[in-house]
């Protein structure tokens, strides 16, 4: 079977490349573990059953940077459905972040300054550990009914100088849909800022086109791209080369992770990440303590686990590389900073 997660489909225009990956996805376990060396026959019914629930979406050019044969390869882990995801975990929530109860759908009013546009639903990957795995993205489907009020609730709030915009992924949208989206945000006077929260960007590099460069080259708005990139083995030479093309349009490069049990919760590892961050150009922003989201328990590291993970990296690297420890909590104006000292 190993054969066909290997197939392409072919598209007439090289400067859709992005998209033939993104029709690669894989979305069944059998094909993932076959293409891996992994024994199939241990795909428990659990598993599948979690799959249901929260589908299985990996492209190709992620799972090939997966150590074949081990079944704790720390970027399988971030994507393979577990059996500990049907369990209901005390403490844990559909809406850890309480974002459900937006007044403009698609739109996030959770900070003073900045609003979170709902730009795409769709990932190019499903993250078990994804806060927003149970998000009702079917109400807030970006629409140019909800688009229009979006913009209308934009400019009527001065006091917002930063738009974030998040999905999703919302790399999702092709170049064309992210010029209008620009455009009409650049048509605010008030608006300074546009912050683009990605991981598209890291599984699928191939997203960076020129063109996008381009438009964040033209924008009179602030670009800032922020990737999540959890594990220093998710950065290969196609990440480097397209947060080169990124740099290159003056795009502010951040990175934020999430702290996963058996993922990165090793000092070492998030040592590893941040210099390989700095040398391709991204600086080190925040590591968040996991949103307790129904189905993600199993990734759960404690609040003093992650401290002395966190003192031990302050005492590898440079001050400059050592992300802050954050949490965020729902209804709250802005995250929560942990300090790891005393």
């Amino acid at each position: 079977m190993s054969h066909i997660i290997q197939q392409k489909i072919e598209l007439p225009n090289n400067k859709d490349k992005w998209i033939v990956d993104l029709a690669n996805v894989v979305t069944d376990i059998n094909i993932l573990y076959s293409y891996l060396g992994l024994n199939a026959d241990t795909v428990s019914s659990s598993m599948q059953q979690a799959r249901k629930q929260f589908p299985l979406r990996v492209p190709r050019a992620f799972i090939n940077r997966m150590k074949k044969g081990d079944s704790n390869d720390p970027l399988l882990l971030q994507v393979l459905c577990h059996e500990d995801e049907l369990l209901n975990v005390n403490g844990y929530s559909h809406d850890p972040l309480q974002e459900q109860d937006n007044t403009i759908p698609g739109l996030l009013h959770k900070y003073h300054n900045r609003a979170l546009l709902i730009t795409k639903t769709g990932c190019a990957i499903n993250c078990r550990y994804c806060f927003r795995r149970h998000f009702p993205y079917h109400d807030n489907q970006s629409s140019k009914q909800n688009l229009v009020m979006a913009l209308e609730y934009i400019a009527n709030h001065p006091e917002l100088d930063e738009i974030i915009l998040s999905g999703g992924d919302p790399l999702m949208a092709k170049d064309h849909e992210m010029a209008f989206l620009i455009s009409e945000l650049e048509k605010i006077p008030h608006v300074k800022r546009l912050r683009i929260h990605t991981r598209l960007a890291v599984v699928i590099p191939s997203r960076i086109t020129p063109k996008l460069c381009q438009l964040f080259a033209k924008s009179r708005l602030q670009c800032v791209v922020i990737t999540h990139i959890n594990h220093p083995n998710e950065i290969d030479n196609d990440v480097a080369q397209a947060v080169s093309l990124l740099k290159k349009q003056s795009v502010t490069m951040l990175n934020q992770s999430v702290l996963l049990k058996n993922v990165n919760d090793n000092a070492d590892v998030l040592a590893m990440l941040s210099n390989r961050l700095f040398d391709i150009g991204i600086l080190p922003y925040y590591i968040h303590l996991l949103d307790k989201v129904q189905g993600a328990a199993h990734f759960w590291i404690d609040d003093e686990s992650a401290k002395v993970i966190m003192k031990q990296l302050a005492e590898q690297v440079s001050g400059y590389l050592v992300p802050k420890l954050a949490r965020e909590i729902g209804g709250e104006k802005s995250k929560q900073v942990l300090t790891f000292w005393g």
